[in-house]
């Protein structure tokens, strides 16, 4: 499989923590898994107090409606994360909703609620005029497109990994190592094996076509990037179960990408790699 290299503005990125608010044009975030022991809720609840956005795209899975049916767990600090979207939108900011595959029900909701807009995909228009299709992702997923059954079973898979992760950095912190996640380590040994990672690059090419877009923004996978695919340019924003990352546009259209993970240090680099890394959940 070939790549290019990307271009000389999204070359070298980095993942930085920003030292004071900031307020933004566009943010987008992804895979919070609301109702899951494994959401950073706090990181995230921190990321919507601190800064401020014209337009919020939640990239779906916001609330993870899979493992809310195997066990309720809510605690106060997820409900606390809805009521500051809530509050947010009716101070004017514009959130757009993107169902995902945990959280899919919220596709038969669709349409506007004041300043809450519910869609199954969007574009979005940047500052300089580029043209971005923001969907969830598993649209691109062929695992979860064409055998569900594997989909769910992954998803159990993954959540019993994240749960041994505290145990082990545990062990790891006693002999003077850092943090390391044996559910992004299994996700990524996984899924090169099956050769997903080719086949949704395909998919990104393919669907930019489609919608005659500069670029495809999604999450979904849990791998934050930002990356030439062909002509295209390819954004993910991660998640907040591991990687607690954002996209964001800045009032003159360029955009980066923000890491608010507390097991990292601040202005963690974003390794660039020849392929995404991740899986899909």
């Amino acid at each position: 499989m070939q790549t290019l290299d990307p271009p000389a503005r999204i070359r070298n990125v980095r993942v930085v923590r920003a030292p004071t608010p900031r307020r933004f044009r566009t943010a987008w975030v992804s895979d919070v898994h609301l109702g899951t022991r494994s959401s950073n809720a706090g990181a995230f609840l921190e990321f919507l107090r601190d800064h401020e956005f014209e337009t919020l795209y939640i990239v779906g899975d916001l609330i993870d409606v899979w493992q809310m049916r195997r066990g309720i767990y809510w605690p106060q600090q997820h409900n606390d994360v809805i009521q500051k979207l809530l509050r947010k939108a009716r101070k004017g900011t514009r959130i757009v909703y993107i169902p995902g595959n945990h959280d899919e029900f919220v596709g038969g909701f669709c349409g506007y609620y004041g300043h809450i807009a519910i869609e199954k995909h969007a574009l979005h228009m940047t500052a300089g005029g580029r043209r971005i299709l923001v969907i969830h992702g598993h649209e691109l997923d062929t695992v979860v497109q064409n055998a569900r059954w594997l989909a769910f079973a992954g998803d159990v898979g993954y959540q019993f990994l994240l749960a041994l992760n505290p145990l082990i950095n545990f062990v790891r912190r006693r002999f003077g190592l850092g943090y390391w996640s044996l559910s992004a380590y299994a996700k990524k040994r996984v899924k090169d094996a099956v050769n997903f990672i080719g086949e949704f690059e395909k998919a990104v090419v393919r669907y930019a076509e489609r919608y005659q877009v500069d670029a495809v923004l999604c999450g979904h996978i849990h791998s934050a990037g930002i990356r030439k695919i062909g002509s295209v340019d390819y954004y993910n924003c991660g998640d907040w179960v591991e990687t607690c990352s954002a996209l964001v546009e800045n009032l003159d259209g360029e955009i980066e990408l923000l890491n608010f993970n507390p097991f990292q240090s601040p202005a963690t680099p974003l390794v660039e790699t020849p392929e995404l890394t991740g899986a899909a959940l």
